[in-house]
């Protein structure tokens, strides 16, 4: 493959995608393992871990690419790469934290170069098949997205929990590896070549398919499951200011992420408190993403939970601010889960909510077409009447 011709561009940025989609836990882990450390060791830690970390992932990647030469291992590697691109679409089981504290340095870095070995196999798979063979398209894709990985990690959950078609595509892309890792394996691509050619474009986009229609069905089974069970709450709820009595009241229900859009429907609710008949009962719901079962093993339950209430009161505090200048009261809520839309409509249900006021992010109807919307998601779930607001 010739350096800068379109294969090469397309391999190294299939290599940059595959490894954002599926190393994002693997950052989190960094950012738990480190949490109950001084900040000046944290610094040291973070760069120690990650460094030898990244040494690792990119020597076993580099074994895997060599090993993937050989007959029969490409088909085997199609078949598990195929079943890693379902498991991305599938809700994540909740990780409640199981993993021994890390109260030191050194259990620091220990804690984050076993988690990275236990938690990058896919990724190893994935990258080592999209880079063809190549060992210097494999280093240049890893030496791209590693540091992006790490040092916006919060942010890329973040963006791929609000747009869950940047997860799905992803799926696909590495459904489409699968099908063009088969159809290279030594053991048949000679007689591809000589008498079915056309599978060189029939397996990837096959691949592609079944990887989204499989897992979407799967997902789908498991999430009317998930609404069955109660949500667990990240520590308290708290009441701010002194509410009203519980009868005669209208429950309103405002999710918050901390974006622009959330803090506008706060604007709005702030306009519109005088316009309800009934006294409010306010509930603010920040929804914090379950993170993958793996991370449990590795860091203590109550890192776990310290890291959902952080991440939580930075993105409800601003919120909470604007409300208390009004001086309405307010209740504040944290809760974790898989899918932001399911989560607020089935909180919705368990309180007895009355309204839920939302603000959309003002995209045109085709991009929320291509992108969703936790709005659009809401409205589909929810069985109480949304007020959406631009």
């Amino acid at each position: 493959m010739e350096i800068g011709s379109p294969a090469f561009w397309v391999a190294l940025l299939q290599i940059i995608a595959a490894d954002i989609v599926l190393s994002g836990d693997n950052a989190v882990v960094i950012a738990l393992a480190t949490r109950s450390l001084p900040r000046e060791q944290q610094r040291v830690a973070i760069f120690w871990g990650t460094f030898a970390a990244v040494a690792m992932r990119v020597t076993l990647t580099i074994v895997a690419v060599t090993l993937l030469k050989l007959p029969l291992l490409k088909l085997i590697g199609a078949l598990m790469l195929l079943w890693i691109a379902v498991q991305l679409l599938l809700p994540e089981e909740e990780s409640a934290g199981e993993g021994l504290a890390t109260g030191s340095l050194g259990a620091a870095i220990r804690t984050i170069l076993l988690a990275d070995l236990v938690m990058s196999v896919d990724n190893i798979i994935a990258i080592a098949a999209a880079a063809k063979g190549s060992i210097l398209l494999l280093v240049i894709g890893l030496a791209v997205s590693i540091p992006l990985v790490i040092f916006t990690s919060t942010f890329l959950l973040k963006v791929m929990e609000r747009y869950p078609i940047i997860i799905t595509v992803g799926a696909a892309l590495l459904g489409w590896v699968a099908g063009e890792m088969a159809v290279s394996d030594p053991l048949i691509a000679d007689w591809v070549n000589a008498n079915a050619h056309w599978l060189h474009t029939v397996a990837p986009v096959a691949g592609a398919v079944l990887v989204v229609g499989l897992g979407k069905f799967l997902a789908s089974r498991a999430e009317a499951g998930e609404e069955r069970r109660p949500l667990a709450e990240v520590g308290e709820t708290k009441l701010v200011a002194a509410a009203a009595k519980e009868t005669a009241m209208h429950k309103l229900l405002l999710p918050i992420d901390g974006s622009a859009a959330s803090l506008r429907a706060v604007d709005r609710l702030i306009e519109l408190r005088d316009w309800y008949r009934e006294p409010l009962e306010i509930h603010l719901l920040n929804v914090q993403h379950t993170l993958h079962k793996d991370v449990g093993q590795f860091v203590a339950a109550e890192d776990v939970e310290g890291f959902f209430h952080d991440e939580s009161e930075k993105e409800l505090a601003e919120a909470r601010a604007r409300l208390d200048r009004a001086g309405v009261p307010y209740q504040h809520h944290a809760v974790v889960g898989n899918l932001a839309a399911e989560t607020i409509a089935h909180f919705a249900r368990e309180r007895g909510i009355g309204q839920i006021l939302m603000c959309t992010h003002g995209r045109s109807a085709v991009a929320d077409l291509l992108l969703g919307s936790v709005a659009k998601g809401v409205l589909q779930h929810s069985d109480v009447p949304v007020i959406l607001v631009r």
